[in-house]
């Protein structure tokens, strides 16, 4: 079995060549390659073993409040049960049916995640040409084995892992894997063995693509001992770990499990101490009430309520061009403290572009960005004049001709073809208005770049007027070009580069470089022969130098402002160099000019707390591998951070994965990516994960309003039924001939539960988002859906409940505190009245822990709709006499129904004075908090 070639960049060729058992010449034999693709397996990615649909939907089942809802439908059935198999148990089927539905969603959503290392394997290169008994031959790249020579072109796809034998000019763009903006200039010599992956100049990967120039190389690794497959290993191993809304969710359910079995007992238990139980018919009454109110207790509609709520959020985030993959991710997005984002693609445009033009006359600037020739030049702000216009023109043409790439346009737009920097020279060129056509039968001769000449340099036909001699054009490292060069070009013609002169446009060439540009020189001049030497590169005309950047997206920065101002930390990790994305990351405003980039090199000299400090500080790690990434991630979540990831490349995936919301470019984003994350921008746009994290907290404040809501109104039943029957006789509760004495019959308990399970539910999950919400800072690490403030508001507003309901009873009762003159019948039904009234009251309530009802009152329309439903369904049970039947009610006059709305009133007003406590509170502890409180 041929084994992957251990760093391989570290070794002279012949040492690889005899590593590997093959000679650079002539490659491996037919029969060779055969025997070792058999030993060691295709050159494809594997995927982990997938879990079947079964397993998908079982798991599903392990949630706490899943649990707790089958618990729930075993309850409802029992209740059925004793009342006699009557009409078919609609609560247990109701219950079942949104078990079901959220498994499956649940089942398909983590099928879409697996496809993640499917993905991976869409990128290997279908053909490759390699060289077998000393012939050119194209195979499937599959059947590449370890010790193949490959040969690459500009444009193949490079289909393992391999050490290069010979470079001619060979670039290769390595963005995808590596982060590195630029195309990679290779060379055929070995380079230090700790070089980090994306400088080992002398190696190329699975995955890239040759841009330019060609090459060959021995192939070191295929497969899954490939980079490409060391990431594919990482992404299978990587957790998906639960959001914080569902560890919540989870954590409610477990704790409502325990409530419910601890309330249907206590309250069992009551019903029987304070009645005469002498029959089984009482017994299985008694039952009855316990199990209604068990199932009272558990709010079965909040998975439907949550899936819908989060359903519609996704929407609005979809309609703002970010598509989210799982449901419980949109409400993570507003619990972001901190977004990691690569550079190259989603801060930056991801295409070089020409900035600035430095000639002999002063700097110009160029407008426009990407390979489109929309844009200008200008010199300080204003359009150039002719003349210099023309040394412009002059100096990009020269430089388009002296390179073998163009740009066109297809339906991405305009597009590279060849090496990107020098199709950024090209659309300069052409919105100078000198646009350079492809290589033709013009070019007389060529001198290829290496990475030892650092240049290139072409000889074309003459197109200047005042010769009729061919034309030598190069360009190359400014160092080397501005040296070969005895003149510069002004706007009156060439004259002498004098000392003084070369050490200006030194200076002009560092500052560019200093703001993390990359610089070309361009120069030419007349040459009269047909042929290119070496020393036809000499007594130049030196043109100008370019500067050539990826540049930052025109919305990044007002949106890093924006997360900045939301109170979330934004981080850079990419694998470019230091220097590029420092500069970039201080004209984003994620660093200041005083922070220093940590490397990947550096990091993996750091240890424990070291690295984790690290992680916590440092706004910008550069030349990081994707092991990097995914330890970075992993470190700021170990300190209660709820991490957002960014990016774009195949490096990026693993830590998409893992972090709480990976978010991927739908655009220049490689599938593998968009499979990986949670969040897919269709525009590319970081400024629309910012709008997004507005919906999610949107989201989270909805979730809040109806678990405070459904809870609160729960807890308001139980201490309805629970005090009730404890205060039996305080309230004149003791009914001749009844011997199960409560508050309320099982039947009221279960219309309650209904009203308050659907329509307020809902409509409080699609409450508008507050406009302010962005101005707040994300809730704190840790902090619960359920924190302090809001169980205390739930319980105070439950108990409020109970004994305005309690007090209607007494007042309507004979006997109790306050003698009243209407039957238990009548009483019943005017304290369920009142209890039915106060949850929609309390609709309005829990819109906010804080803020007072009253403040955008009627800005939910389908609240108000709800609760204008549910009166209407009340009113329907209280005076059709079917229903009165069922729910053992009897009409109320006129009085009563004010009576009973005055009362439930209370839960609103009781609410308000603790929300203007809890107001004042924050004030005087906090003067930045607005008189409005506005919160969740």
């Amino acid at each position: 079995m041929a084994a992957p070639v251990g760093a391989p960049h570290a070794l002279p060729v012949d040492a690889v060549a005899a590593a590997t058992r093959t000679d650079p010449a002539t490659g491996l034999s037919r029969a060779d390659a055969a025997r070792r693709l058999v030993a060691d397996g295709p050159n494809e990615l594997t995927a982990g073993a997938t879990r079947t649909w079964l397993q998908r939907i079982g798991e599903q089942f392990a949630n706490p409040l899943v649990l707790l809802l089958l618990a729930a439908i075993v309850i409802s059935l029992v209740a059925w049960a004793l009342e006699g198999h009557g009409d078919l148990p609609f609560d247990a089927i109701a219950i079942g049916a949104i078990v079901i539905v959220n498994a499956a969603i649940g089942a398909v959503q983590e099928r879409r995640a697996e496809k993640a290392v499917a993905a991976l394997q869409e990128m290997a290169a279908a053909q490759a040409g390699v060289i077998r008994g000393g012939h050119y031959e194209r195979i499937p790249a599959r059947d590449v084995v370890v010790g193949d020579v490959i040969v690459l072109d500009e444009g193949d796809a490079v289909p393992a892992d391999a050490r290069l034998t010979e470079s001619r000019a060979l670039a290769i763009s390595e963005a995808s894997l590596t982060g590195e903006s630029v195309a990679v200039r290779k060379s055929a010599d070995a380079v230090d063995a700790q070089t980090p992956m994306a400088e080992r100049t002398c190696m190329v990967f699975a995955g890239t693509a040759a841009v330019a120039g060609h090459g060959r190389a021995v192939v070191t690794a295929t497969g899954m001992n490939t980079e490409v497959g060391t990431i594919a290993t990482l992404l299978d191993r990587t957790e998906r770990q639960p959001t914080p809304l569902e560890r919540e969710i989870a954590a409610v359910g477990r704790f409502l499990g325990i409530a419910v079995l601890v309330i249907a007992a206590v309250v069992v238990g009551a019903i029987v101490a304070v009645s005469d139980i002498d029959s089984a018919s009482d017994l299985v009454e008694v039952l009855l009430i316990g199990v209604s109110l068990a199932v009272a207790a558990v709010p079965e509609g909040l998975p439907a309520v949550l899936s819908i709520v989060l359903a519609i959020g996704v929407q609005r985030m979809a309609s703002r061009n970010a598509l989210l993959r799982r449901l419980a991710s949109a409400e993570t997005l507003g619990s972001a403290t901190v977004i990691c984002s690569d550079k190259t693609g989603t801060l930056t445009q991801g295409e070089m572009t020409v900035r600035e033009l430095l000639i002999a006359d002063g700097q110009i600037d160029v407008t426009g960005t990407g390979y489109g020739p929309s844009g200008e030049l200008r010199a300080a702000g204003v359009p150039l004049g002719s003349d210099i216009a023309g040394v412009a023109r002059q100096a990009l043409a020269a430089g388009a001709r002296a390179g073998n790439a163009t740009i066109r346009l297809d339906e991405r737009g305009w597009v590279a073809v060849g090496d990107p920097t020098e199709a950024a020279i090209v659309a300069a060129a052409a919105k100078a208005g000198t646009p350079a056509a492809r290589p033709g039968p013009d070019r007389l001769d060529e001198l290829a770049f290496s990475a030892e000449r650092k240049r290139m340099t072409v000889l074309v036909t003459g197109s200047e007027p005042a010769s009729a001699d061919p034309m030598l054009y190069t360009k190359g490292a400014p160092e080397v070009i501005v040296d070969r060069c005895s003149h510069e070009l002004t706007t009156t013609g060439p004259i002498a580069l004098s000392e003084a002169r070369r050490l200006w446009w030194q200076e002009g060439v560092d500052d560019m470089a200093g703001r993390a540009m990359r610089t070309l020189a361009i120069a030419g001049r007349a040459h009269p022969g047909p042929e290119l030497t070496e020393e036809s590169e000499h007594d130049l005309v030196l043109y100008a130098v370019v500067g050539i950047i990826d540049p930052p997206r025109e919305e990044a920065a007002p949106a890093v402002a924006d997360a900045q101002g939301a109170g979330i930390r934004v981080v850079m990790i990419t694998g470019d160099h230091p220097r590029t994305a420092h500069q970039i990351a201080c004209d984003l405003g994620i660093a200041d000019a005083a922070s220093t980039p940590v490397t990947g090199r550096e990091l993996d000299e750091l240890e424990g707390d070291e690295f984790a400090d690290a992680a916590a500080t440092t706004p910008v790690f550069a030349r990081v591998a994707p092991t990097h990434k995914l330890d970075l991630v992993e470190a700021l979540q170990d300190r209660g951070e709820v991490v957002a990831m960014t990016g774009d490349g195949v490096n990026d995936a693993p830590a998409l994965k893992a972090a709480d919301i990976g978010t991927a470019m739908g655009v220049a984003g490689t599938d593998v990516a968009r499979e990986a994350a949670d969040l897919v921008l269709t525009d590319d746009n970081f400024a629309t994960i910012v709008a997004a994290v507005g919906e999610g907290r949107g989201i989270f404040h909805n979730i809040r309003s109806f678990l405070r809501y459904l809870l609160s109104s729960n807890v308001g039943e139980v201490l309805t039924m629970f005090l009730g029957v404890v205060l039996v006789g305080v309230i004149g509760l003791e009914a001749e001939g009844e011997a199960v004495v409560a508050p309320l019959t099982a039947a009221q308990i279960l219309w309650i539960n209904l009203l308050t399970d659907t329509g307020p539910a809902l409509a409080l999950g699609v409450d508008p988002i507050d406009p302010g919400v962005l101005r707040r800072p994300p809730r704190r690490p840790g902090e619960r859906v359920l924190d302090a403030a809001m169980r205390r508001g739930i319980a105070l507003v439950g108990l409020t409940m109970a004994i305005i309901t309690l007090f209607m009873f007494d007042l309507k009762a004979p006997g109790g505190l306050i003698e009243g003159s209407s039957d238990t019948d009548t009483a019943r039904t005017a304290a369920f009245t009142v209890l039915v009234l106060a949850q929609l009251f309390n609709c309005l309530n829990a819109r906010s822990d804080r803020t007072s009802a009253f403040h955008r009152w009627a800005v939910n329309p389908w609240l108000l709709l709800a609760i204008a439903g549910s009166v209407g369904l009340q009113v329907l049970v209280v005076y059709l006499p079917v229903l009165n039947d069922a729910f053992s009610t009897t009409p109320l006059p006129l009085a009563d129904w004010l009576w009973s709305a005055l009362l439930a009133s209370s839960v609103l007003w009781v609410s308000e004075v603790r929300k203007l406590l809890a107001r004042s509170s924050a004030r005087t502890s906090d003067p930045g908090v607005s008189p409005s409180g506005h919160g969740s």
